[in-house]
């Protein structure tokens, strides 16, 4: 993750925008699959060969959205060596706030000491991070803003029945950040997102005092059927081919839906995210974490092109090709 001062450029000149830093922050408490799997009555071996998950992150009492969504975007910042002050948007995607009002980004904005800059949630779910930086990317081509924090996080451990063994296995927590920045040549190619209503029943939380419930089935079938399109109508308004991708970020929601999906898309050459493995599916938090440990890791290098791809709730999908930091 490095920092490309040279990127910061003044309204006038922006052509687009790009990614100059990632940061992530997993909860400190580790979770195995024996652990979890001793109150569930399964194996760690049943979990892994299920979702592809090994282990996962907890928070803690102390570690909430807010929290870990503002040390995430501290330690990118930092990053891109930039101060809270140089930045004038900050866009929250998150669906596990325990409150609607106010919102997340706000108390992101005031922790950070910039309460008085532009801020706003996206809930998009585990698309989220992906409609997020579409947004940003948005307004600063339109020169409404010039540098943006685009933040996912989650505490999806509130939500989610430690009972049910299809949820339980999966869902984590964490926060990744991105910053956000004018530039000359764009580094952020144009999204393509949407999503389908008529299913937005396969994952959900049916109230205010419930849990997350998922057609697991159901969902991978949408998925594996239709969302390799979608990652190839990215690279096409991108102007690249799938196999000239040098990354390949997807919504971390299970292993074996991940590398289908890299398959189907044709990157053969591209380094496909598997953060499942170590921190589980964190909703709008995935796509940043992984990406972030994608570029700590040295398996992507600046300028290379990846793909972004978000999936989830309602049924939404977004993807993006962005330039590596």
């Amino acid at each position: 993750m490095s920092s490309n001062s040279s990127a910061l450029t003044g309204f006038g000149a922006a052509a687009g925008s790009r990614i100059v830093a990632v940061a992530g922050v997993r909860p400190e408490r580790v979770v195995g699959n024996e652990e979890l799997g001793r109150g569930l009555g399964v194996t760690a071996e049943w979990i892994e060969r299920r979702v592809g998950v090994r282990e996962r992150r907890f928070a803690g009492a102390e570690e909430t959205v807010t929290g870990m969504a503002a040390g995430a975007a501290a330690k990118a910042l930092s990053t891109a060596g930039l101060a809270p002050a140089d930045i004038d948007l900050l866009v929250l995607a998150t669906c596990s706030m325990p409150s609607p009002m106010p919102s997340g980004a706000a108390s992101v904005a005031a922790l950070l000491g910039v309460p008085r800059i532009a801020a706003f949630d996206v809930n998009a779910a585990c698309a989220g991070f992906c409609y997020a930086l579409g947004v940003a990317d948005g307004l600063i081509r339109s020169r409404t803003s010039r540098r943006a924090l685009v933040i996912g996080a989650e505490r999806m451990t509130d939500w989610v029945d430690q009972g049910d063994v299809d949820t339980a296995t999966v869902f984590a927590d964490g926060a990744g950040a991105a910053v956000v920045v004018a530039a000359e040549r764009a580094g952020i190619h144009p999204v393509e997102w949407g999503g389908d209503g008529d299913k937005a029943g396969l994952v959900a939380i049916p109230d205010r005092h419930g849990s997350v419930t998922m057609q697991g089935q159901a969902v991978y079938r949408w998925v594996t059927s239709e969302l390799a399109a979608v990652a190839a109508a990215a690279c096409a308004r991108a102007g690249i081919a799938p196999a000239d991708l040098k990354g390949f970020v997807t919504h971390q929601a299970n292993l074996r839906m991940i590398e289908r999906l890299a398959t189907s898309l044709g990157a053969t050459n591209a380094a496909v995210a598997r953060d499942i493995v170590e921190t589980g599916n964190t909703s709008a938090a995935s796509v940043p974490l992984a990406l972030s440990r994608l570029i700590d890791r040295g398996q992507v290098r600046p300028g290379d092109a990846i793909l972004l791809m978000g999936f989830g709730a309602g049924l939404s999908y977004a993807a993006q090709v962005i330039a590596c930091p």
